[in-house]
């Protein structure tokens, strides 16, 4: 586990289902339906809660953050966002993922949640270039916000965890 800014910013390798914070982002697909990797696994660890409230939620659009609680999580909050699909970087993917980390942290606030989890964006999306705009993103929003007292980036692998330390050393 790495620390960055004096502990507000950390790189774990962890099952983002088993962090003890207010609240986890789960990417999600359009339909918050539980299918996607990450998904999955939080709806799987949350019960069936959580599949009924995504329900009644109807559906989420790329960019776009909802929120439920987390049920048998130990995060309070679970934040929903549908991250883009990589297309090459010809459909404003950067800028729709920028703004799910941006939306993501201000809906955890709003439901008073300081301290978040990220899981790292999984999928075709290239790796480097998503922990270079989750980690900026991060950034902007520490020092935005006083009142969030920390992030954390929450990586399935090795790799995955050194890809992040590595963009966290230029960053931060």
């Amino acid at each position: 586990m790495q620390r960055y800014r004096h502990g507000r910013v950390v790189i774990h390798e962890v099952d983002i289902t088993q962090v003890a914070v207010d609240a986890i982002v789960c990417w999600a697909t359009p339909k918050l339906s539980g299918l996607g990797t990450v998904e999955r696994a939080i709806h799987e660890a949350a019960g069936p809660e959580l599949g009924e409230a995504c329900r009644e939620l109807k559906g989420c659009e790329p960019g776009e953050c909802k929120v439920t609680a987390g049920f048998r999580l130990p995060a309070k909050w679970v934040v929903h966002c549908v991250p883009p699909i990589w297309q090459g970087g010809r459909a404003d993917e950067d800028e729709i993922l920028r703004r799910c980390y941006e939306v993501a942290v201000w809906r955890a606030m709003e439901h008073g949640a300081t301290t978040v989890a990220f899981a790292a964006l999984g999928g075709a999306y290239p790796k480097e270039r998503a922990a270079q705009i989750a980690i900026s993103t991060v950034l902007e929003s520490l020092e935005q916000h006083a009142s969030l007292e920390g992030v954390t980036f929450c990586c399935a692998s090795e790799v995955e965890s050194a890809i992040y330390e590595s963009v966290a050393e230029e960053y931060l």
